[in-house]
C-alpha cells in the first residue's frame, strides 16, 4: 500500500506576520540600506533559518511587508472641493505626524531609486491609495465647474501634494491648520475657472 505523501512543517502565520512587523519596524529605525536579515529575525524573535525559509533575500521581505501596511484611505465626497480637500489634508498630515513616518518614507525613498521592486511597491499601493482618492475628488470639483474643465488633473495633483511633502522631508517647518488651509486657497484659486478666481480674489481684497 502506498503511504501517504508527507506534509511539511504547518508554517506558522503567527512567525510569519512578527517577521513582517520586524521588518517595517527596522526599516522606521534605521533606513532600508541599513537592515539585516538577521537583525528582523532578532527583532521578530525567531531563527534566522525560519526568515530564509520564506525569503531569500531582505528585497521580497520588505516589499512583502510594505503590501501589508498600505491601505486604502476614504474617498470624502462633501460635494464642496474645499471641504473634500481639507479632508484628504488631514488624512496626509495625520501620517506625517506619526514619528515613525519619517523614517520609514525617507529610506524608501532612497530605496525606490536603486531597487525597481521596491518602487513598484510604493507606487502602486502606498502612492496610488492617495493618487486615485485625490483624482477623484477633483474630477468632482471639475464636474461641478469648481476646477477649470481643461486642468490636467496630474500636475494638479502634484502641485497639491507637493508643498507638504517638501516641508516634511526637507524644511521641517510646521504641518499646521494655518499651512494646510493656505496652500488649498492657493491650489483651488490657481485652478478655478476666471470667474471664480476674480471673486476669491475681491473677497481677499475686502479681508
Amino acid at each position: 500500500m502506498k503511504k501517504a505523501a508527507r506534509r511539511g512543517r504547518p508554517r506558522s502565520e503567527r512567525a510569519h506576520q512578527a517577521i513582517l512587523a520586524a521588518a517595517i519596524e527596522l526599516v522606521r529605525e534605521v533606513g532600508y540600506d541599513a537592515v539585516a536579515m538577521d537583525a528582523i529575525a532578532a527583532r521578530a524573535g525567531v531563527g534566522k533559518a525560519t526568515v530564509y525559509r520564506r525569503w531569500k533575500a531582505k528585497e521580497p521581505l520588505v516589499c512583502e511587508a510594505l503590501e501589508q501596511i498600505m491601505r486604502a484611505i476614504p474617498v470624502p465626497d462633501t460635494g464642496d472641493a474645499r471641504a473634500d480637500l481639507r479632508a484628504l489634508m488631514r488624512e496626509q498630515r495625520s501620517l506625517y505626524a506619526d514619528p515613525a513616518t519619517r523614517g520609514l518614507l525617507s529610506g524608501l525613498v532612497a530605496a525606490m531609486a536603486r531597487s525597481q521592486r521596491i518602487a513598484a511597491v510604493v507606487r502602486g499601493s502606498f502612492y496610488k491609495a492617495r493618487h486615485d482618492a485625490m483624482i477623484e475628488v477633483l474630477r468632482r470639483a471639475q464636474g461641478r465647474r469648481e476646477l477649470r474643465k481643461g486642468v490636467d488633473l496630474e500636475v494638479a495633483l502634484d502641485l497639491f501634494n507637493g508643498p507638504l511633502f517638501y516641508r516634511f522631508l526637507f524644511t521641517g517647518a510646521a504641518l499646521d491648520d494655518e499651512f494646510a488651509d493656505a496652500v488649498i486657497d492657493a491650489f483651488l484659486e490657481g485652478l478655478a475657472p476666471s470667474a471664480a478666481r476674480g471673486r476669491a480674489s475681491a473677497r481677499r481684497r475686502r479681508r
